[in-house]
């Protein structure tokens, strides 16, 4: 076939976002099928590099679009690629070794887990991996040696020799696999030994017929060639090989992957025309064709299970279903077979066996007098429902035995349950009790760890750990205590205290993660006290664009830049691209339209800085968002042994607090306030342009402000409540040290929702500093400044001033923070970035003074527990921020994934292990003497004082008292009935025996201020309830039993037959009546209500007075 586009051979496809755009690079130069219609090869060449996860996923998004979902047959891509010069033999395996370690770890974990460590040595055409020694890796890195060369030979036409170095396991005396006193014997690799090497049979004894010759240096497929001896690429014509070599190759390649995967069967390959649709439908037909031979073969099937007149089918996997009697079966006969996890049932896939905890049960009695049990179960991977129907005498049988929260198994066939809607279990033919397989987590060290960072239900849409369970589980585990950190908030503390006992010998600690913004930070970066109005002075306006994010990893890749004067007239230009000598990823190159073709040919770095350096010159270097920019120009210049000493301006921090209410800072934000055209957004001369003229505007209002310096600039900014509103926050983690403590955490927190507010409660870090006493402050995790800070590659002046505001710094298990590697945005590319961040952090512990703590950012209990925070997760993606940023990421054609962490609950041990490469000795530091040290420094105290601590009105006891008695004298005379004296008395005595007089006090004022300014205020609730509340006049309802009062002589009746007929009903409905005394007209009173239904039955509830304003008096009532 000719070659075509991906997309014009799949047309209808659609392509997940996070990958589509990259198969506009892809040809379709073969399609072949079995003779079986077992599988299509797509065989495919692509001018960019693909990661081996995004053609897996392709593969099933094309299998499904072809065939359904519910096909059997297989879709694969063969892949071939035609790269770039960048693409030498250490650029192509640092960028494609994960998708090697996938592949691999397709046919053996033990062999990918070997290779993890990503310990390998390059030099010319040999690749060397370093792995540990033992037996077992000595028997298989035959196979994986061909492994590699062949997919580096065949995929991308580089002839590569591989070899194997071993060496010996890292051990240290006393380390990590220590426990209660006896060196821990670990598996090799640390796990369970994988299957053998006949599963790389793919690679062993397969002779294939190249389309090329391999010569010494990497030749690559279709001419191009990476550096041979011409240095030449000639990749402009990729089909100029003959068809024939083609066919060759890629049947080669399909051959080997049938040995690999060992289909049944045998099979050939034949050709499949490009028309996918009518091959759709062809293999439709025929596959269609054989399910309903295979129906009609398990209808004959079909028999009456012995003696309970249910039909059953025999298995459709082949043979019969045994009818043994199983005595443990309550339900059915037979719950024979292997075990299948829910999450792999599907409809029509015949009868299987599951075994799961009951969820829920529910009985409906059917019209034929049977009893249909409904009920669902689950196996943790996923859920099901399920349908017994039972005879009424068996029920009791069936109650006694089927009950929620029991594990049991169940045999019965999957199949779509047009009731329910979905599949569920069908043909139910055995259930008996299970024990419960999972295994139970404890913590058996010697020695225990404490938990300082423990997120809990009250982190709103964020955390799904339930208190009570926690604080039992902690207690379970042996540990002394557990700290409570939720997002800004301490709805926690009360419920938390309940359950433990002041006499107990385990502690909460009190704390908050809190959004901390750097308002210490200045304004302008690095100052050197310049005067903005001397006409000397002068701006160089840059921007860099770079192969991604990490100071450490990533290689600038172009620097525009704009020098102008004091009043924004340009006096140069800067613009050079740079060589990174590594390929630039496709997010990169969508992002900023630079190709590996368009700086193949530019200098390196080494020639580029030194010209931009000399450009810049005595000049203040302005960027937006210029911490990233400037960080990566102080990284190189120190790697180059170039000074850097730069005054900087950020555009981004500038407008936060000049221009506060435009709610976003981007430059797309900025143009569009300022009027500025941004024609090509994110190249680096484009976007120093507009950042210059933007600059230009900036500097016009801040000399509105009288501003011509950096103190004076540095002044203005750190005063400003909108730079704290609208900057960035870091999270940090917060514990009460002791009473004090309780009180300034209390401040804060309520500062930083009332004063600070945006989105987040965020606190000014010089609040904190204002509110220390009795607290304690620990650096944060990974979404720290700190950490920040060393992705950024600070100078070492702003980390020492970092480090030193907080008491602690702390660590996060390295597999937390994994999900960065695979975020294209992230600057941590692999796993031992992460582990180099917590080596750097442990260094800056050790060299300031600072105890580094291992936390776990618990957000929930097991490993398990993970999917229920991330239906969570999902369900916040629709609400405020997250709906926007949503939103944000579909109009920029990015995927907003959510990758979940592990963040549970880890034991002693398992923290140990995490961080095991820090060497056993600082390992136990880290997890278990430093958290020990910090909960010996705090106190163990109660969220809240042990009184009710009501406010304090003076001689509000009196007042009430005097208000409640004049106002019944008022209504009822100079005597009073018994039956008014005894209410208003109990009801006094409680209220102000109990210290709630001023709650009283406090609503009497607000009610008769009220109606003195002429507008009514209407009561509800349990309020009304009590009788001191009518007499003080907060509310109308008097609860009273039912009653006739004479407004003239006083007279009162609570106790005539007419009055008693209406106990328990509200004295308005009697009727009217006249004084037997004095001939008046009587009021009628009392609506029956106890006094217990407000204050409880021994009166000491705390008062809940629910009062309603006008809407026009609600401002001035609380205020």
């Amino acid at each position: 076939m000719d070659r075509k586009k991906f997309y014009e051979v799949f047309p209808d496809i659609v392509l997940e976002d996070e990958y589509s755009d990259i198969f506009n690079h892809v040809d379709v130069v073969k399609i072949l099928k079995r003779e079986n219609n077992s599988e299509l090869v797509v065989c495919i060449e692509a001018d960019r590099l693909i990661d081996k996860m995004s053609i897996y996923r392709a593969e099933e998004v094309l299998r499904e679009h072809l065939f359904g979902s519910k096909s059997r047959i297989r879709v694969r891509l063969a892949e071939r690629y035609l790269l770039s010069n960048q693409y030498n033999l250490k650029n192509l395996v640092d960028v494609y070794y994960d998708s090697f370690l996938l592949e691999i770890g397709k046919k053996s974990s033990f062999d990918q887990q070997q290779l993890r460590k990503k310990d390998y040595e390059v030099s010319g055409n040999d690749l060397v991996f370093n792995i540990t020694d033992s037996f077992v890796m000595r028997g298989r890195v035959d196979n994986l040696k061909e492994y590699f060369e062949r997919t580096l030979l065949e995929r991308f036409g580089m002839n590569v020799n591989v070899s194997f170095s071993f060496k010996e396991s890292e051990s240290e005396a006393g380390g990590a696999g220590k426990k209660k006193g006896v060196e821990k014997e670990e598996d090799e690799g640390g796990f369970i030994i994988g299957p053998e090497m006949a599963d790389y049979a793919f690679v062993v004894g397969s002779d294939i017929d190249l389309p090329f010759k391999a010569g010494n240096s990497y030749e690559k497929v279709s001419g191009s060639v990476i550096n041979s001896a011409d240095n030449t690429n000639n990749t402009d014509n990729p089909s100029a090989q003959s068809d024939a070599a083609m066919d060759a190759y890629y049947e080669g390649m399909m051959n080997d992957e049938l040995m690999m995967n060992e289909y049944p069967g045998g099979g050939q390959m034949e050709s499949a025309p490009v028309h996918h649709e009518e091959n759709a439908a062809d293999n439709q037909q025929s596959s269609n064709r054989n399910e309903k031979a295979d129906e009609k073969a398990d209808d004959k099937k079909e028999k009456k299970k012995p003696g309970t007149g249910r039909e059953y089918a025999g298995s459709r996997r082949g043979g019969n279903t045994r009818r043994s009697n199983d005595p443990d079966c309550f339900y059915g006969r037979n719950c024979e077979g292997d075990i299948t996890e829910i999450k792999n049932l599907e409809d029509n896939m015949g009868e299987v066996c599951i075994r799961g905890q009951i969820l829920g049960i529910e009985e409906r009695e059917l019209r034929t007098g049977k009893i249909l049990i409904t009920a669902t179960i689950t196996d943790f991977t996923d859920t099901i429902g399920f349908k017994l129907f039972i005879q009424p005498d068996d029920l009791d049988v069936i109650r006694e035995e089927l009950k929620q929260g029991n594990f049991y198994k169940l045999k019965g066939v999957p199949a779509y349950d047009p009731y329910a809607r979905e599949v569920n279990i069908t043909s139910v033919t055995g259930v008996k009790k299970s024990a419960d397989w999972r295994e139970s987590r404890n913590d058996d060290e010697e020695e225990k760890r404490i938990e300082l960072n423990m997120h809990t239900l009250m982190s709103e849409m964020d955390s799904v750990v339930d208190i009570k369970k926690m604080i039992k589980r902690a207690k379970a585990w042996g540990h002394k205590a557990v700290a409570i950190t939720d997002n800004g908030v301490v709805q926690a503390f009360p419920i938390a205290n309940h359950e433990v006992s002041p006499d107990e010998d385990f502690k909460i600690i009190y704390g908050v993660t809190a959004y901390l913004a750097n308002d210490m930070k200045t304004l302008v970066l690095n100052g050197h006290d310049e005067d903005f109005d001397k006409d000397d002075t002068e701006f160089v306006v840059f921007d860099i664009e770079t192969t991604g994010l990490s100071v450490k990893h990533c290689k600038i890749i172009e620097i525009g830049a704009v020098r102008i004067d004091k009043n924004g007239k340009e006096l140069g230009r800067f613009s050079e691209f740079v060589n990174p000598e590594v390929p630039i990823p496709y997010n990169i190159e969508k992002l900023t339209s630079i190709t590996d073709l368009m700086v193949a040919d530019a200098p390196t770095i080494e020639v580029i800085l030194p010209r931009f350096l000399e450009f810049s010159k005595g000049a203040v270097l302005v960027a937006h968002n210029a911490e990233f920019d400037t960080g990566f120009i102080r990284e190189f210049s120190m790697r180059l042994g170039y000074e850097y000493d730069f005054t900087a301006l950020d555009t981004m921090t500038l407008a936060q607090v000049f221009i506060p209410d435009i709610g976003r800072y981007n430059l797309d934000r900025l143009c569009k306030y300022f009027n500025v055209v941004n024609k090509h957004h994110h190249r680096a001369c484009d976007d120093a342009d507009v950042t210059g003229k933007i600059f230009v505007k900036l500097m016009e209002l801040i000399k509105n402000k009288g501003i011509s310096s950096v103190k004076a600039l540095n002044e203005y900014g750190s005063v400003s409540a909108d730079k704290i509103r609208k900057g960035r926050v870091y999270d940090a983690t917060i514990l009460v040290k002791n009473d004090p403590g309780r009180v300034n955490l209390y401040r804060l927190i309520s500062d930083s929702h009332i004063k600070y507010f945006n989105t987040k409660p965020r606190m000014p870090m010089s609040l904190v500093n204002e509110f220390r006493d009795g607290l304690i402050v620990g650096s944060g995790t990974s979404g720290s400044e700190l950490y920040e800070y060393l992705l950024n590659g600070a100078s070492d002046e702003d980390i020492e001033k970092l480090v030193n505001f907080f008491d602690y710094l702390e660590v996060q298990p390295p597999s937390n923070d994994e999900y960065m590697i695979r975020n294209d945005r992230s600057r941590v590319t692999c796993r031992e970035d992460l582990e180099d961040i917590i080596r750097k952090i442990v260094e800056l512990g050790a060299k300031y003074d600072k105890p580094v703590v291992a936390t776990g950012n618990v957000h929930f209990l097991d490993p398990e527990d993970a999917i229920y925070r991330e239906i969570v997760l999902e369900g916040s993606m629709n609400k405020g921020s997250m709906k926007k940023a949503l939103k944000e990421a579909m109009e920029n054609g990015e995927s907003l994934d959510i990758e979940q962490p592990p963040l549970y609950f880890r034991t002693t041990r398992e923290m140990l292990d995490e961080f095991s490469f820090l060497g056993y000795t600082k390992a136990k530091e880290i997890v278990i003497d430093n958290p020990n040290k910090i909960n010996d420094m705090i106190e163990k105290i109660s969220p809240v004082r042990p009184d009710k601590a009501p406010p304090v009105i003076e001689n509000s006891d009196k007042t009430l008292r005097e208000i409640c008695y004049n106002k019944a004298h008022e209504i009822y005379g100079p005597n009073l009935p018994e039956i008014v004296e005894t209410r208003l008395e109990k009801e006094l005595n409680s209220i102000i025996g109990n210290g709630y007089s001023v709650m009283y006090i406090i609503a009497q004022k607000l009610v008769w201020k009220s109606n003195d300014d002429g507008y009514l205020v209407g009561s509800r609730g349990s309020v009304g309830s009590s009788f001191a509340a009518t007499m003080a006049g907060i509310t109308e309802v008097n609860p009273l039993s039912p009653h006739y009062i004479c407004p003239n002589c006083f007279y009162t009746d609570f106790d005539s037959e007419l009055v008693k007929s209406y106990s328990g009903m509200s004295g308005c409905d009697m009727p009217d009546c006249d004084c037997p005394k004095c001939g008046t007209k009587m009021r009628k009173e009392g609506h029956d209500i106890p006094f217990e239904t407000f204050l409880g039955f021994k009166g000491d509830k705390e008062p809940d007075i629910d009062l309603n304003f006008s809407g026009d008096y609600q401002p001035k009532a609380h205020a």
